[in-house]
């Protein structure tokens, strides 16, 4: 069974109670089953969860607070990129460096999933392309949040004019969620 760190958990917590404050984080967890309250109650950042949990706090954010739209966690990535790349995880920006920075990729994966792999090509001086692959559960707005995760991240590298499409997602019939990077360039690194 594919799980999550916590720490996926309480950026999407932490997100929604900057954007909508506590009432907002009470909201969307009392949608949710007992069990599941009870499990986001507590969130610890070192323990891993069932991405299930996970994939349930994401529908009832949507439900509850996104007026039905996914967007919400492209903005939701891009909170979590901010929390833990200057904290827990500023060791793998590369500022200056956007292809080094993705070239993390593989161990950025695995310190938020169990299973599955991600992977990075550099296709040009200015884009590459990032796949994960063998991933045990997939969804729609997790692929968006790692879009929402990279685009804050690649800025905070000091790169301009990125963009970043999904080319094939599983959770839309694809093989595998594979994402297209391209960006007009990078502050030198310092």
């Amino acid at each position: 069974m594919q799980q999550i760190k916590g720490t996926i958990l309480k950026s999407r917590l932490g997100f929604i109670e900057q954007h909508w404050g506590r009432a907002g984080v009470e909201r969307v967890v009392g949608s949710l089953s007992d069990d599941d309250q009870k499990a986001l109650r507590t969130v610890l950042s070192v323990k891993w969860y069932p991405f299930d949990i996970g994939e349930r706090l994401d529908a009832a954010i949507v439900a509850v607070l996104g007026d039905g739209r996914s967007e919400v966690f492209e903005r939701l990535g891009a909170a979590s990129a901010d929390a833990n790349l200057t904290t827990l995880h500023k060791q793998f920006l590369s500022p200056g460096r956007p292809h080094v920075f993705l070239g993390k990729a593989p161990q950025i994966y695995g310190f938020y999933y169990e299973t599955g792999s991600r992977t990075y090509e550099q296709t040009g001086d200015t884009s590459g392309v990032m796949t994960t692959r063998d991933a045990e559960t997939f969804s729609v707005p997790d692929c968006l949040t790692v879009m929402g995760w990279y685009r804050r991240a690649l800025e905070m590298c000091g790169t301009e004019g990125i963009t970043i499409e999904e080319e094939e997602c599983r959770a839309r019939g694809g093989e595998v969620c594979r994402y297209r990077f391209q960006w007009k360039g990078a502050a030198a690194a310092v």
